[in-house]
This record gives C-alpha cells, sequence and structure tokens, in this order.
C-alpha cells in the first residue's frame, strides 16, 4: 500500500469524524482528503513541494 492510500485514508478518517457537523463537515472532509493525499504523494517522493511553492508564490521554473 503505497503511501497516498495511507494518507488519503488518515483524512478519511478524520473527515469521518467532521461529518458530524453536517455539509461544513462534508467540505472539511474533501479538504482533510486533499490533504492527506498531497502528504501521502510527498513521501513517495512523487510531489516536489518546492515547485508547488514556487507555482504558490508566482516564481518561474527554470525548465
Amino acid at each position: 500500500m503505497s503511501n497516498t492510500v495511507v494518507g488519503m485514508a488518515v483524512g478519511a478518517a478524520l473527515a469521518w469524524a467532521a461529518l458530524v457537523f453536517e455539509f461544513w463537515g462534508f467540505l472539511l472532509m474533501a479538504v482533510f482528503l486533499a490533504v492527506g493525499a498531497l502528504i501521502g504523494r510527498a513521501a513517495d517522493g512523487k510531489l516536489d513541494l518546492r515547485g508547488v511553492r514556487d507555482a504558490l508564490t508566482g516564481r518561474r521554473s527554470s525548465s
């Protein structure tokens, strides 16, 4: 099982607890799943966090 799947499972478990709070819990579930997937991909080495940071701050890549 990859770290991405584990991260999504952790996010889903956290989101399940948030579902008690109706619609906002559903939105929190989506956020938790996305964060869990991102953490898992970063742990697998499939996501370049510096590249993501540079894209969010508007810096251009050298390639």
